[in-house]
Order: C-alpha cells, then structure tokens, then sequence
C-alpha cells in the first residue's frame, strides 16, 4: 500500500535512544513517554508547551493514571507507583526474577488491570513474557517472548492484541472484558514476517482500527479488526515505535521513535530518528483506561 505523506509535525525535538510508551492524562491536559535507555521520563503539556524531562533510576516503558496523585510506571526493577507532585517512586511488586531483563511495551486493559511484557537488555531470544497485573496479582499469561510489542484491546475490552516483533505476527486473543485475562488460545491475525520492518507498538482507537508503528519502515499502519490494511502513514524518522492518542478529544496521534543501533553515518541519513511526532491526521481516540490499585 502507498503510504500517505507526512502532513503533521514534531511534537518534541528531543531525540531518544529508544522512545517508548506515549500516553495522554486528559485531567491535566498531559503527554508522557519514555526514553528507556537513556532512563528518562518525558512530560509534555499539549496547550501550553511547556516540557519537563525526569530522571529514572531505572528502565522505565509504561506509564499509567492510577489517580490525580499517583500513577504507575512498568520498569526493569518492577512495577513502581510514582507521586505526581513530589516524584517519589515507591515498588508495588516485581514482575519476574531476571535481572538481565527489562520492561518494554505494555497497556491497560478496559478492566483495569495491565498487560506488560518484558524482554532481555540485548533482546536475547525468547528471554522475555507477557504478564497480566490485577492490583498486586501478577500471571504469566505467554512465555518465550523475545521483543514483545502491540499490546492493544479492543474498546469494548473483549479482544486483546500481542506481537513477538520477532516472530513479526500479530496475534488476536479473546478476553474476559470484566478480568482482561484470556478465554482461549491466542491466533494469527496478521502475517507482517515477509515484508519490511517490523510491527511495533500499537493502540486500537474507539472503532476497533488497530493503529501500528512499524519499526524500519518509518510508519504508522492502519488495520481493520480483521486484519486488512487500511492505510499507511508515513513518518519522517525510520524507526518509529509507537503511537498513542492525545489532544482533549483524543482525536490526534502522537508517535515515538528511536535512534538506537544507529552509528553515525545513519543518524545522518536520518537526522530526525528519536524525536516524538504528532501524525497530523484526525483520529476517533480514546482515553487509555486508569490501572486499577
């Protein structure tokens, strides 16, 4: 498919070694994501530009509203509550017992609990796992995953999506809408092994369309809940990580990318690898549900 040419802009000119993670707190009007490596964490206010860069003890991927004063952060030491006001972090609970890995992409559920996968620091093959996190309650729900990304659910909560951006195939799983954990076996949805790039994060808007960034291929694909692409936007950084809905509306898209692995020769040829984008296309959003404490 032709991809649509960039109409929007960059949102935020900091390049990030590895951009991940972007969300909106519509209560304060508040878009947030990380740089994993590089352990920091971004804050934008969208109406007033006004930006702030947190330092992070850790490799932090997600974050989640829990309430006006707290919210949740996924990291490679575990799950963390994090004081709006102050910053302080405080552990909620571990995910795993393997200090070589980390967390990467991860959602909350309608329900609101979270899915969150992890992943080795080198992306060791099948090193990593999803989980799915109720409170303090933490299931294993897949095992043997190296590079686990597109963690979605569909608006009504029943569906939920997953991907080894390894294995490069978008899976398709029914869940329990009132739990979020699955009724059966996960099935292929989408095929993405034989073409270029690779599925990254992605997040379903309040129609079901299934918005994906796809790393190496500098865009963000559009696909129906069957599976069938609807279109492709193009981005001006090539690899782009994930999308998620901002604005009062939440009818813009705001997309992360990363400069990671890049020597210097290709992050000249691709001089704005790691900033954060808004698409520039209306979309029908939808808020990311708050985490359930």
């Amino acid at each position: 498919m032709e991809a649509i040419p960039f109409s929007g802009r960059i949102l935020d000119e900091a390049p990030s070694q590895l951009g991940e993670g972007p969300t909106f707190d519509p209560a304060t009007g508040t878009a947030w994501w990380f740089n994993i490596k590089g352990q920091e964490l971004h804050e934008l206010h969208l109406e007033s530009g006004r930006k702030a860069v947190h330092a992070l003890p850790f490799l932090g991927s997600v974050l989640a509203v829990i309430d006006p004063a707290r919210q949740l952060i996924a990291s490679d030491q575990g799950l963390f509550v994090r004081d709006t006001r102050s910053g302080q972090l405080s552990l909620l609970t571990a995910l795993e017992d393997k200090p070589a890995n980390r967390s990467n992409d991860g959602r909350v559920h309608p329900s609101g609990a979270l899915w969150i996968g992890t992943m080795g620091r080198k992306a060791e093959d099948l090193s990593g796992a999803i989980y799915h996190v109720a409170g303090t309650k933490v299931t294993r729900l897949y095992a043997d995953i190296s590079i686990p990304n597109s963690i979605c659910f569909s608006p009504d909560g029943t569906i939920g999506y997953f991907i080894d951006s390894r294995v490069n195939k978008l899976m398709r799983v029914e869940l329990d809408a009132e739990t979020g954990l699955p009724k059966a076996e996960p099935t292929v949805l989408i095929d993405s092994k034989p073409y270029p790039g690779d599925m990254d994060g992605s997040v379903c808007d309040a129609d079901g369309l299934i918005w994906n960034a796809r790393w190496g291929t500098g865009t963000v694909d559009v696909y129906k809940p069957d599976g069938s692409m609807v279109a492709r936007h193009k981005l001006p950084a090539t690899q782009t990580s994930c999308p998620g809905f901002i604005g009062a509306k939440a009818d813009r898209l705001m997309v992360t990318s990363a400069w990671q692995d890049m020597d210097e020769t290709a992050r000249a040829a691709d001089p704005h690898a790691g900033k954060t984008f808004e698409l520039g296309v209306s979309v029908k959003g939808r808020f990311e549900p708050s985490f359930r404490l």
